[in-house]
């Protein structure tokens, strides 16, 4: 038998990624599941605009579900709000369903592994405080005072050196 010309180099690898940013489009939605695991669901617009052909400027957008699971998922129910800029990176995973009138519905979500949040927290006004708030400090600058943070019903305060970013 005869050998290939060109080898395939990946023959047995796969690549799921999604890599997204944009802004937060709903407050996340933090639930429990049976198995007593914190789920966070949120939705995410990326915008995008470009000249056609006569020159006009186009835009469009796209939404995005994001799901977040465990640890991730508290600290995207504390610390998001609607409108926030976020950057999500995860895999892609589409689920079925049957809905009550017996038709099959999909949904493809990201299944986010790693987030950074990119907007300001709220009551913070300076250059350096809102770099820090996205996991982003100059050097020479100073720590931010700490803010008093909402919590979550029936969980303990999430701090900043709790956070994995």
């Amino acid at each position: 038998m005869a050998k290939p010309l060109i080898s395939n180099p990946f023959p047995m690898y796969c690549l799921n990624r999604a890599q997204i940013l944009g802004n937060v489009t709903r407050d996340p939605e933090v639930r429990q599941i049976a198995s007593g695991q914190m789920v966070c669901t949120l939705g995410i617009a990326t915008n995008r605009s470009w000249k056609d052909q006569s020159g006009n400027k186009q835009e469009a957008v796209e939404f995005h579900s994001v799901v977040l699971w465990a640890r991730l998922a508290e600290i995207s129910g504390q610390y998001l709000k609607k409108g926030n800029k976020v950057y999500v990176e995860g895999r892609l995973q589409t689920r079925s369903w049957e809905n009550e009138s017996g038709t099959k519905q999909y949904r493809t979500e990201i299944v986010a592994e790693n987030i950074i949040m990119l907007s300001p927290k709220s009551g913070m006004g300076s250059r350096e405080e809102a770099e820090f708030s996205g996991g982003i400090r100059p050097p020479n600058a100073p720590s931010p005072a700490p803010v008093a943070e909402p919590m979550m019903a029936g969980s303990e305060k999430i701090s900043v050196e709790d956070l994995p970013f």
